[in-house]
């Protein structure tokens, strides 16, 4: 069961984005089946998770309207991603990640922000969630083109502190040699968003990392502040802790 909040999020964005449709939609003749671009025409009709899944992930010049494509597609998606049942998330670019969402009317931006933020406090505070939580993060961030609402309402508590782990050694992976963890993320807003993610993890982030018994972890994401150049310097990588 979605949290309260969840649960308000998504039928504001059932309400919100209700009867959207492109009359002239033709789809991409190669690609698209005329019975699937047919949703995209035609308002107040349940679509197919399967339809949901393929549309939300192609490529905005398959459309005639690809903005209006990803409204008439954002209620069931967005219930999809909230259960799980979406099949998976963070294996191609989302399709709002690919539209200035935030330069529509302000009801509709507001509906998808609300959504963001209580699927991923859902998600922090769910032991298993449907998705990975490293996947959870990546498609908020990537949609919402900003990491730090979602580092700064990183909730407190086990479980979101065994999230925080668990992100932090994946992201570790590509950050300690400033390569980047978000395959799909390739808007101008990119490198302020990676900048931001080693500058919290190098502090706040190393500081609960150490308060939630993890100092391995959080010294390594201290390294992150050092020069790429010298972080394989530091005394941590001849450390038996770094060697185990």
């Amino acid at each position: 069961m979605p949290s309260p909040a969840l649960a308000a999020a998504l039928a504001d964005i059932d309400t919100v984005f209700a009867g959207f449709a492109h009359a002239g939609e033709t789809g991409c003749g190669y690609c698209h089946a005329p019975e699937e671009t047919a949703y995209l025409r035609t308002p107040h009709i349940p679509v197919p998770l399967d339809v949901v899944r393929y549309y939300l992930y192609e490529v905005p010049d398959h459309f005639d309207d690809h903005e209006t494509a990803m409204r008439r597609l954002l209620p069931p998606a967005a219930r999809a991603m909230a259960d799980g049942t979406l099949g998976a998330i963070g294996h191609g670019g989302h399709g709002l990640g690919r539209v200035d969402w935030r330069a529509w009317p302000a009801g509709q931006a507001a509906a998808i922000d609300a959504f963001l933020t209580a699927w991923w406090q859902d998600a922090l505070a769910t032991p298993e969630p449907p998705f990975g939580i490293s996947a959870i993060f990546d498609t908020c961030v990537t949609i919402a083109r900003t990491v730090t609402p979602f580092l700064e309402r990183w909730a407190d508590g086990p479980v979101a502190d065994a999230h925080l782990a668990h992100c932090a050694d994946v992201w570790l992976y590509d950050l300690l040699s400033d390569d980047s963890p978000f395959g799909w993320w390739y808007d101008d807003s990119h490198d302020a968003g990676l900048a931001d993610l080693r500058a919290w993890l190098a502090g706040p982030g190393a500081a609960r990392l150490r308060a939630a018994g993890e100092p391995d972890l959080a010294v390594r994401c201290e390294i992150l502040a050092l020069p790429e150049a010298e972080r394989w310097d530091h005394p941590y990588w001849r450390s038996a802790s770094a060697t185990n």
